[in-house]
């Protein structure tokens, strides 16, 4: 969300920014609507202040026969004002949670992911002098991999991980938590399952309100306990990562501005229902319901320089992650036409996938400035005393299905063997995995 008043007094930025980010949004509506709203609000005001008037006049004594008939009118006037201001307030929330954050001046123009533009590239893509394998045919062969037994009892995208490949999977998340805490960022493991405001207020449902049909996340059906023992009325989901959680830890709550930034760095299982992609990538690990990620969070101090410098370094880490994995990647910057509505900037990183004969993504640098913390109510105090809404950042440190892909089919062998990359070989305990005998 963006604030009412900057709206206003930006109102053809706002618009220009939502048509370029491909949203169907008129402005001028919500405003319109925000008028009428705030119109209602000040009636219903007004009516009651007549109406606490009236009150105090009798007070003591009986009512005349004039208040008594006025304040019959009044309480008819108010009820007929109550009546219209839940719709144009229902209106005006949903229209607001679609206004954009306006795009950064780098972010490339462009209508579709196609637009999106390398930025940066980092090796070549790997060659072979002999007939390589993907990472699923390597799976078994390897026996560290089971999709048929994944699908029979998880169902479709179902998969199970083995033998040396958890070593290499786990490997991979304890040396991303390790460079993270050796970047400052500090460790969590926060909870998969949590209440709407987290996912609403971090940007994962499309409206106001979770939709089945958009949002690809797992709603939990079942019934639940509240702490006095009665039925939970409350819903309650599956995060897709780690940052809903880390940025929901905040919520409420007015921090410090001498403590900004805060690093995190999140582990944590994580689940998407891949609805939007049905039919899509349907064999192999490249998009599962279920995987495992480190993902970082940062909240800054309500300064685009700030932010933007503080995205970047969460970027040389994923970089840096990418090169001593010695695994070719590029990095995009994401146009205003894929970019999504609160997001002033991002990139994303890609890795080499032979199979794919291209590359895939395997994480999102993503600024939102205040429009999460908005949502979220965070803020923080300002040397001066100033109250101002945090800036709220999140990228992908590593996700376990697609850089365990590139991992296994980058570093194969013509022996069916697959080298372990030297910053896992102390967690897998072995610099090759080979074909179990």
């Amino acid at each position: 969300m963006l604030d009412i008043k900057f709206i206003k007094e930006h109102k053809d930025l706002v618009q220009e920014a939502a048509t370029a980010k491909n949203i169907s949004l008129s402005i001028d509506e919500l405003l319109g609507v925000y008028e009428s709203f705030n119109s209602v609000r000040q009636t219903i005001e007004d009516i009651n202040q007549e109406r606490n008037a009236l009150a105090a006049e009798s007070k003591g004594g009986k009512p005349s026969d004039e208040n008594i008939q006025r304040g019959k009118e009044l309480k008819q006037l108010l009820e007929a004002a109550q009546s219209k201001l839940q719709p144009l307030e229902e209106q005006y929330l949903e229209l607001m949670t679609r206004v954009p954050t306006l795009p950064s001046d780098d972010t490339p123009a462009g209508k579709s992911e196609h637009e999106n533009v390398v930025v940066h590239t980092w090796g070549e893509p790997t060659k072979f002098d002999f007939a390589f394998k993907d990472h699923m045919q390597l799976g078994v062969d390897l026996d560290v991999l089971d999709f048929e037994r994944g699908v029979k009892v998880s169902g479709y995208r179902g998969y199970y991980v083995k033998n040396q490949a958890v070593l290499l999977q786990m490997g991979l998340m304890m040396y991303a938590l390790q460079k993270a805490i050796a970047k400052g960022y500090t460790p969590m493991i926060p909870p998969t399952l949590v209440r709407e405001f987290a996912l609403f207020g971090s940007g994962y449902f499309a409206g106001r309100q979770y939709d089945p049909s958009i949002d690809e996340i797992y709603k939990i059906a079942n019934r639940d306990k509240d702490a006095s023992g009665d039925d939970a009325k409350e819903n309650k989901f599956l995060v897709g990562t780690a940052e809903p959680s880390l940025l929901g830890y905040f919520k409420d709550e007015v921090l410090d501005e001498a403590d900004l930034p805060l690093l995190l760095c999140g582990f944590s299982q994580c689940y998407r229902s891949e609805i939007g992609s049905y039919g899509r990538d349907t064999k192999g690990l490249f998009r599962v319901h279920e995987f495992m990620k480190v993902e970082l969070v940062a909240i800054a101090s309500a300064d685009v320089a700030v932010s933007d410098a503080l995205q970047d370094d969460m970027l040389l880490i994923s970089r840096e992650m990418h090169e001593e994995l010695e695994l070719p990647y590029q990095q995009l910057q994401i146009c205003t036409g894929d970019l999504s509505a609160g997001k002033r900037r991002q990139f994303d990183m890609e890795v080499w996938i032979p199979s794919r004969d291209g590359y895939g993504e395997t994480g999102s640098a993503s600024n939102f400035t205040d429009w999460q913390a908005r949502r979220l109510n965070v803020k923080y105090t300002t040397q001066q005393g100033e109250r101002k809404f945090v800036h709220m950042l999140n990228n992908t440190a590593i996700p376990s299905p697609r850089i365990l892909i590139a991992i296994l089919e980058n570093y194969q062998q013509p022996d069916g063997s697959v080298r372990v990359p030297k910053v896992l070989q102390p967690y897998v305990g072995t610099d090759v995995i080979a074909p179990r005998q």
